[in-house]
């Protein structure tokens, strides 16, 4: 038997010919889970007053957020299955069973009947629709972010990551439209009846058109597309630790800056609600149109380990005087400026993050590697970052709570980032 171990890692050699088609249907699935990540959030007290009966409307929206949590506890179980099958039977075999799970989840949220019309049974099927979505996200970000990686010439490779990256900022902007232009259009009778399940029969339709491109994808992983039996090897524990570390400064920016600040903000200083928006707009618009940037810059730089720490250290460095200056000067435009800088760091680096990471895997377990490490990251740091920090600002009454748990986790990158050992490193000692 083969044994992986830190410094086992094998550099990517060039795959297939890349073309849009390939970047389109790897990309589809990751921004398929942003659009309804942002759909649901948008409407989670309606979805809360239709199919979980609570004596008040707060209740009502706390199940409906704890069951959108449920999809965030299925990622790690979803990285592990997908991603064994990735790295055994291929990216594109896995790339189909997630579009079509992450579909089929979808689905069935568009189209539960409610509490009133079949009692328990209704919020049972909003639970196993996050079970799936989130199931199939789990392995989703593995093979696809994989299979772009692999895909064409090695110099090009941050450049394809990246979006993965601007996917979920696209997505998140067209589920802020959809979401915003249905509640202004129509009239709160008919958004209660129907009108919120329009986004995810839009998210459904999209199912079928990644199947169909994904079918067609020329698979990346060499025994896979050879037919060849596969080679065995051990995933080293040590580098899927230190990369869960690594990931976890961008993840508890995202969830932490994006989705618990706004909420937090019209609390504390009394912002108006449509900051929600604006953030998540500015957020997606960073995304989509930084991400192919920072791929191009990722490509250019020979260390990435150095890339990813400057971004680490300036994000711990700007996060407590951030939110100085909201506190100082609250106002939208304060808020979204915060969200453009951090957002921004944190897409500076992740193509080169991504790319270190694969790069340091074999083929045989990348796909898992990766999966894992991201969702455990995600997981932990992101879905449950606001349940962390309205914790810790309970707790201490400070309104730098939220900067103190993204500076502490920007920490821990760091200390990912140095126990993680990058490719080249590995090179240079044999």
């Amino acid at each position: 038997m083969h044994t992986l171990n830190r410094t086992a890692a094998a550099p990517v050699e060039s795959g297939p010919r890349v073309t849009r088609r390939t970047v389109v249907a790897a990309a589809l699935g990751n921004g398929l889970e942003f659009f309804d990540f942002t759909v649901y959030s948008f409407f989670a007290a309606l979805i809360g007053k239709l199919f979980f009966p609570a004596s008040s409307d707060l209740g009502a929206l706390m199940l409906s957020l704890a069951t959108f949590g449920v999809g965030f506890v299925a990622r790690p179980l979803g990285s592990v299955a997908i991603g064994a099958y990735a790295d055994r039977a291929g990216r594109k075999p896995a790339l189909v069973l997630t579009v079509a799970l992450m579909a089929l989840g979808t689905g069935i949220i568009g189209f539960a009947p409610t509490y009133a019309q079949i009692g328990i049974a209704a919020p049972l099927l909003i639970v196993i629709g996050r079970l799936l979505q989130g199931f199939s996200a789990g392995g989703e970000v593995g093979a696809a972010t994989t299979l772009l990686m692999e895909s064409g010439d090695t110099g090009r490779r941050g450049e394809r990551v990246s979006w993965q990256m601007a996917s979920q900022g696209g997505a998140t902007l067209v589920g802020a439209f959809v979401a915003l232009t249905l509640s202004r259009a129509l009239s709160p009778d008919a958004l209660h009846a129907w009108g919120w399940r329009v986004p995810f029969v839009l998210g459904l339709l999209i199912g079928p058109v990644g199947f169909y491109l994904r079918r067609h994808l020329d698979d990346t992983l060499p025994h896979a597309a050879a037919g060849a039996p596969r080679e065995r090897a051990r995933i080293p524990w040590r580098q899927v630790a230190a990369g869960t570390l690594l990931v976890i400064g961008g993840t508890s920016t995202t969830y932490t800056i994006v989705f618990f600040l706004p909420s937090f903000l019209t609390l504390t200083v009394g912002m108006p609600a449509s900051v929600s928006l604006l953030s998540g707009c500015a957020a997606g618009a960073v995304l989509l149109i930084g991400s192919p940037f920072a791929g191009r810059l990722a490509d250019r730089v020979r260390r990435r380990k150095r890339l990813v720490g400057v971004t680490c250290v300036a994000s711990a460095v700007l996060v407590l005087p951030a939110f100085y200056a909201m506190k100082m000067w609250p106002s939208a435009g304060t808020a979204v400026a915060v969200v453009i800088v951090l957002i921004g760091l944190m897409t500076l680096s992740s193509p080169a993050g991504f790319v270190m990471i694969l790069d340091a895997f074999r083929p045989e377990v990348r796909a898992m590697s990766l999966g894992m490490i991201y969702a455990l990251g995600v997981t932990i740091f992101g879905g449950f970052a606001q349940l962390i920090v309205g914790a810790m600002w309970r707790a201490t009454g400070s309104f730098y709570a939220p900067a103190w748990y993204v500076l502490g986790c920007s920490v821990a990158s760091l200390v990912g980032l140095a126990l993680f050992a990058e490719a080249s490193d590995v090179e240079g000692r044999r």
